[in-house]
């Protein structure tokens, strides 16, 4: 009977094992099963569970979800700015509807009041009853007061047309302005629905690593940089680049270098943290040389030039979408802020997927 019971429960042991099992590796399906310790790629220490092959998996993971991080930051970036744009104009807009109501307001009050002194000369102007004077001066004088008026009132009924016309275009203009500005609000809700995602997920599967893992994990994503760095010093790709500094050049990169050490936050633009493009903007901010927020603007709209010729204070734009920007500094180097969890630094250039070089101050 014992023996029974004793085995019952073994199997009920058993599956629930198996359930728990099944159960956690559901949620894990992103992270590679650990390999077995005879692999090639496994690591010398037996108490590892992953091996570097199954880390590499990892690091190549993490970094896409990142990667698509940073192209829904730089989406909710340039929305933020539409947004602030569209708001600045639409309190132009109010202001100028405003004035535009009391402009109409006081034109009438003129007009009024000239058809109030009409109505009292017995709906002629001055001018007009001077004119019906014996006295020759007088009725010359009646005449130039005739036409006065009559200048006078064609003007006040133009300007109180136009000003009226003003009116509508303000506020349809506003209205326009305003469809905008909730268009980029929606823009910045999903973006930044995106970017919390992704970040979450790609910490959820480092999380997942113990702190040796994460360690290791560290030391792999450091050598695809370096690997990426000598591939492209190699290459030859800066074997003639010697360009110096710009006087606003130099300025931006004191002020990027100055920033090194500080926390990545996504949509942050200082002085306690930044984005990639946060940082950027505001070195250049920092040189007097205002530049678009997000890294796709600017690569869409500063001066681009050839790796060859690039100096201190250019910027990098990495990825085919645009979606990373650091600093050079020199050297084959740049300053950046990489992404979530990491902060402000220095570089090897060619690390990433180089997609142009653009210069702020062409």
């Amino acid at each position: 009977m014992n023996r029974r019971h004793c085995a019952t429960a073994a199997i009920t042991l058993v599956c629930a094992l198996a359930l728990l099992t099944s159960t956690g590796q559901a949620s894990a399906a992103p992270v590679p099963e650990p390999s077995p310790s005879s692999s090639s790629a496994a690591p010398a220490d037996p108490s590892q569970r992953y091996s570097n092959a199954d880390l590499e998996k990892v690091r190549e993971q993490i970094e896409t979800l990142y990667r698509k991080a940073g192209a829904a930051t730089d989406a909710y970036n340039l929305a933020e700015e539409q947004t602030k744009k569209q708001s600045g104009e639409i309190v132009k807009l109010a202001k100028a509807i405003v004035d535009g109501q009391a402009r109409i307001a006081s034109l009438k009050d003129r007009a009024g009041a000239q058809a109030r002194e009409q109505y009292r000369n017995g709906g002629l102007p001055p001018g007009a009853q001077l004119a019906l004077s014996n006295d020759p001066k007088l009725f010359l004088d009646g005449i130039n007061k005739v036409r006065q008026s009559q200048q006078a009132s064609k003007s006040l009924l133009t300007e109180l047309n136009q000003t009226q016309q003003d009116l509508e275009t303000y506020t349809q203009d506003a209205s326009a302005n305003w469809e905008k500005l909730e268009a980029n609000r929606v823009k910045q809700a999903k973006a930044k629905k995106k970017i919390n995602a992704q970040i979450k997920a790609a910490e959820k599967l480092e999380s997942r690593l113990e702190k040796k893992e994460r360690d290791r994990l560290r030391q792999l994503e450091q050598d695809a940089a370096n690997r990426a760095q000598t591939a492209w010093l190699s290459s030859g790709a800066v074997k003639d680049v010697s360009g110096e500094a710009s006087e606003a050049g130099a300025a931006a990169v004191a002020f990027a270098t100055a920033q090194i050490g500080k926390p990545y936050v996504w949509g942050a633009e200082g002085p306690g943290s930044y984005d990639c493009s946060g940082l950027t903007s505001q070195a250049w901010l920092a040189a007097k040389r205002p530049i678009p927020r997000t890294s796709q603007e600017q690569w869409r709209l500063l001066p681009r030039i050839d790796i060859q010729d690039m100096r201190p204070g250019d910027l990098i734009i990495y990825h085919a979408d645009a979606s990373h920007v650091g600093m050079y500094v020199g050297d084959g180097a740049i300053v950046h802020s990489p992404r979530p969890g990491r902060n402000v630094t220095l570089a090897g250039a060619g690390s990433m997927k180089i997609l142009g070089v653009v210069r702020p101050d062409k």
